[in-house]
């Protein structure tokens, strides 16, 4: 990759990271779009392997930006990566936190609070739609669609969810 590629892509990651409000999963989307539909550095397949390690792996969300950094241009491309989408969204939430703390009680303040929630929603919408777009049958779909029911109306543990997707997956279901 050449270095108008790198900054092209640490700019537009460091941009989306303003945009991240329900967290780096609902700028994916758009992570997509730059690396896999513009620059055509990963393949769609890379970008969800990434995504998974990333979400199976103990600790924040944003772990799957290191693993695309990774996948691009091995340690120094993850650092680059994770760095260009926390810091500067770090120090705009420090400054911000600060400020909505002083002013609260204004009305527009705990307007632009309340109405900040649907904004997250549709955010997240778009990421579940992109990363759907990849399922190329209708049995994996329909396997998706259940365990979201299962996980949203049950109380069963994600990870015997995992063991249960490993074990069909060792006896070749899915």
């Amino acid at each position: 990759m050449s270095v108008t590629d790198w900054i092209s892509i640490l700019s537009q990651f460091a941009f989306l990271s303003f945009l991240a409000v329900g967290g780096v999963m609902s700028v994916a989307p758009d992570m997509h779009r730059v690396v896999v539909v513009e620059l055509s550095i990963l393949s769609n397949e890379q970008f969800l392997a990434a995504i998974t390690l990333g979400k199976l792996s103990p600790g924040p969300n944003a772990l799957f930006v290191a693993v695309l950094g990774y996948q691009i241009a091995g340690i120094v491309g993850a650092i680059a990566m994770t760095g260009a989408m926390i810091i500067p969204s770090a120090i705009f939430a420090f400054y911000v936190t600060r400020w909505r703390r002083e002013n609260s009680h204004r009305l527009s303040v705990q307007s632009f609070s309340i109405g900040a929630a649907p904004v997250v929603v549709g955010l997240l919408l778009s990421t579940g739609f992109v990363l759907i777009q990849s399922f190329s049958d209708v049995f994996t779909m329909i396997c998706v669609l259940v365990v979201a029911l299962i996980v949203w109306k049950s109380r069963l543990h994600l990870m015997s969810l995992m063991a249960i997707g490993a074990l069909l997956g060792a006896i070749g279901v899915v």
